[in-house]
Order: structure tokens, then sequence, then C-alpha cells
């Protein structure tokens, strides 16, 4: 690192632009393994539910492999299903909007998968105007990310990128669900310089958790979506007294919807081992890694928005 293939950014423009704007809607889309587990269904459903904050040009459907699904392609088709699941209960029409991601994951850190996720990232990117960013919410393996970024290197200067996957830098392993998924194309965004906003999982998306009886409260009477959210969370876990489960994907949305939900650092962007370690380099570019979420606010603002498109004062939108 830096690798040779992309365009540089001057690190200080490159920190800056993983935040967005405070005010006003931003452009976005955002790529997940929605059928992998159930958290990427709550932040499907709140992304797409603050259209006054966040213009959701498209959703993709990651590449993923268990809970049935055998082989990566397995994983998106059964992710492109779940998001038209949930389409379904908002009233809103896929239309073009929902795209498949990589049927595999990358051989190695120099070889794209072609595939109709990264096609589409890179011809938003270009169509972006002067001086704007698209923003990258990826919740599941950054597979079609990186492959766009290898696509087309240029897109390094239209888009950033705000990843949940992966443990805090200072932990012996940086092994996780997400990151285990395809290390290669961890490596990939590392080593792009793209604008780089890294969310952690242990100690800082962890933070996001909630209880089936949050959920029968605050989200089960609020029509057909507030209900499936509702029931999917309750059915993924054994239920018991005390019981609480992380909603992690959440943290990307967030991000995004109020910068000061993530505060963070800046550091050196690191090296991914074979191993799935953490090796800290000093001279590689900075990344903005996410030190804390406060899970209240966050949950406050995804139940107060299922209530309002229950009563129809909400309803979701493709922008235009």
């Amino acid at each position: 690192m830096p690798h040779p293939r992309f365009p540089a950014l001057d690190d200080a423009e490159r920190i800056a632009r993983t935040r967005p704007p405070a005010d006003g809607p931003i452009r976005m889309v955002l790529d997940t393994d929605t059928a992998n587990e159930i958290d990427d269904q709550f932040a499907v459903v709140h992304a797409l539910l603050s259209g006054e904050r966040l213009a959701v040009e498209a959703v993709y459907a990651a590449p993923f492999v268990g809970r049935g699904a055998q082989t990566a392609a397995d994983g998106v088709a059964a992710s492109e299903a779940e998001i038209l699941r949930l389409l379904q209960r908002l009233n809103l029409d896929p239309s073009d909007r929902v795209l498949r991601g990589a049927a595999r994951f990358l051989p190695d850190s120099e070889t794209p998968v072609l595939n109709p996720a990264s096609e589409d990232l890179i011809e938003r990117a270009h169509a972006m105007p002067s001086g704007e960013i698209l923003y990258v919410a990826a919740i599941g393996a950054i597979t079609d990310i990186a492959a766009a970024l290898l696509l087309d290197p240029a897109i390094v200067e239209k888009i950033a990128v705000v990843w949940l996957g992966g443990q805090p830098l200072h932990w012996p392993t940086a092994d996780e669900y997400n990151l285990r998924g395809d290390p290669h194309a961890v490596r990939v965004v590392l080593a792009s310089g793209v604008p780089f906003l890294y969310i952690p999982c242990a100690g800082v998306a962890s933070h996001l958790l909630t209880t089936t009886a949050e959920l029968d409260r605050h989200l089960r009477p609020h029509g057909p979506i507030g209900q499936y959210l509702a029931d999917i969370f309750e059915a993924h876990d054994p239920q018991y007294p005390g019981a609480a489960k992380e909603i992690w994907d959440l943290a990307a949305i967030a991000a995004l919807l109020n910068p000061s939900w993530t505060p963070h650092h800046t550091a050196p962007a690191p090296d991914l081992n074979p191993n799935l370690t953490w090796r800290l380099a000093a001279h590689n570019h900075s990344i903005a890694v996410a030190n804390h979420i406060p899970r209240n606010p966050i949950f406050a603002d995804l139940f107060q928005k299922l209530s309002a498109f229950a009563q129809s004062k909400r309803r979701p939108a493709w922008p235009t």
C-alpha cells in the first residue's frame, strides 16, 4: 500500500469525505446480504424510511454462504428474494433498483468478478455531479464494492464507503463473518485509498442490542413490515429472560443518518494478514474508525419512522 492501480487522494480530503454533510439529503446505495441473518432487514427498512436524509438510489444483493446458501450465488439469490419481500411490505416497487451482486467471491486481490451491482455502482458514481459523493453502505462481505473498484479504479474519487465488519484494530484477531466471507475484497478496499469509515463489530456495533419485548411493543403493531421484523427477530435466537440480540447493520445506516452517532478517530489503513489478523502499518493512508455507537437514539429513530409509515405519514420512494 498504497496500491499503484488507484488514484491518490489527499489524506485530509479522504477523511473529510467519510463524513456526509450534516444538512440535506445524501445520495447512497446499500449493499446487503439480506437473507444471511436478520439485522440487514432492519437496516434496509431504516434506510428506505429515511428519505428526508437518505436518497437510496439502489439496493444490491450481496453474496454469502450459510443459512441454506451452499454457494455465493445461492446467497445472492436469497438476498435478492429477501429484499423483494421487504419492498412488498413497504409498498415500494422494486423497479430497476434492486440488483444482484457477485455470484462468487474474489479469487484474489487483483481479479474482479463481473456482476450487475458493481456495474451499477460504477455507472452511478460517474453520474454524480461534480463535487458530490455517492455514499456506499456495505453490510455484508464487501465483494461488490471491491469488484467495482478493480473494474474502475477512478471511482475512488467519486464514492465513500461505510462498512460494518471485522473487529477493532487493537484486537488479537480481525476475524468476523463479513470479513471472513471475502478477505481478498477487504484487502482491495483498504488498499484502494477510497474514503472509508470502518465500523468494527465488537465494542462498537455490538451496542445495538434489542429484545423481543421491546420489538413487540414498538414494531409489531406497525403493519406488515413491523410484524415481519418482530417475527424474524423472535424466531432467530432462543428466547429466555434477559435475552437480547445485536442488530449490527443499523450501524452503517446510522453513520449516514447522523454523523454524530458514529464518533471516530483516524488511523492508518491496516493490512489484513492471511490468518485474519490486522497488521498495522504507520505509512499507509488514513481511514476513519468508529469508536462508539449510542443505541438509544438509533432505535428511537427507527421506531418513530415505522410508526409514521404504519399511519401512512411516511411513504418510501426511490429518488428521481
